[in-house]
């Protein structure tokens, strides 16, 4: 096949899925008639929302336009995948909790950006708890979200049987802030912390030019029941090149987990400490972690120093939040 047959295949294929009666409103705001779409999410957005997404960068969301564009067999197959807007959203917004609203066509752009926000880089209206299966057709409307959502939830089914993953609770991971850096440009860097636990992979936004970030943002991590610890990598974002790593460490979660489920419901209790993660020579800690229940809630204060890298600290908040809450 010849490019322009390529090309022309490829935009009546795109055509198509355009023309699905969901995906003639923007998926964020409801605007009639968007010629947007993030490819890697999945969504066919309007022109104002196409700004946020384009400012989330495109580890995030992937924005192409429907016109303007040279779209890959891959691009729509992802979009095909998905399902449509309406498929997009009953992921993404399975539950907007209350002090969010979904902005309409005349919405302002800082409306627009809060909510954007929270749905795809903070995934805040996901489904507190997930029931994973997987079959050899790999037909879920799962396959191919965003890489987010993609690593977070399919699980390997191209030869294997039907596999169900059981989800013991969430891990609420509470980033705040970078010490003493590593510097890969000329004087400083440009830091985002990845954090991955079995095949889910989140990550902050990237700040410019810090090596003393402040993040405080809040993300969240399924956990299977045979859970193992969470990877925490740091890389310095480049335009041009592979990003650099500025350091990595293991975060054992199994002291904050033990602990909650011996205590069990957290709000019959006072403040109090209820658990421990030791510093060691075989961990990164820099003081020992403490496991509190403060509020009704049981969270840990985690300090790390950054392995296999010159200099760095990173100061981390975890909550455990069982599937019943």
């Amino acid at each position: 096949m010849s490019r322009v047959q390529r090309i022309t295949s490829a935009n009546g294929r795109l055509k198509n899925l355009m023309n699905q009666t969901d995906n003639r409103i923007c998926a964020d705001c409801g605007a009639r008639d968007p010629k947007w779409a993030s490819a890697n999410i999945g969504v066919f957005i309007c022109l104002k929302c196409c700004g946020v997404h384009r400012s989330l960068g495109a580890r995030i969301s992937r924005v192409l336009s429907v016109q303007l564009d040279e779209w890959s067999d891959e691009d729509i197959d992802a979009m095909i995948e998905v399902g449509g807007n309406s498929s997009a959203n009953a992921i993404y917004e399975a539950y907007i909790p209350e002090g969010y609203s979904k902005p309409g066509p005349d919405s302002t752009h800082d409306e627009r950006s809060r909510f954007i926000r929270s749905k795809y880089e903070l995934q805040e209206f996901l489904k507190s708890s997930l029931r994973i299966t997987s079959r050899k057709s790999s037909a879920s409307i799962q396959s191919s979200f965003s890489t987010k959502i993609l690593d977070s939830f399919r699980i390997k089914s191209s030869k294997e049987p039907e596999t169900v993953v059981e989800y013991i609770g969430l891990l609420k991971v509470k980033v705040i802030k970078g010490i003493n850096l590593a510097i890969r440009d000329m004087m400083t860097s440009d830091p985002y912390v990845v954090l991955t636990l079995g095949k889910q992979t989140i990550q902050t936004a990237v700040i410019k030019s810090n090596l003393n970030p402040v993040w405080n943002v809040e993300l969240m991590l399924s956990v299977p029941q045979n859970f193992g610890p969470v990877k925490l990598q740091v890389y310095d974002y480049d335009t041009f090149s592979a990003d650099d790593i500025m350091g990595e460490a293991e975060i054992d979660i199994q002291p904050l987990i033990t602990s909650a489920m011996a205590y069990g419901d957290p709000e019959m209790f006072s403040n109090m400490q209820i658990g421990k993660w030791l510093k060691s020579q075989d961990n990164a800690l820099i003081e020992d972690s403490i496991v509190n229940i403060i509020d009704g809630k049981v969270k840990q204060q985690v300090s790390i120093k950054l392995q296999n890298v010159e200099c760095g600290e990173i100061y981390l908040q975890l909550e455990w939040l069982p599937l019943d809450q």
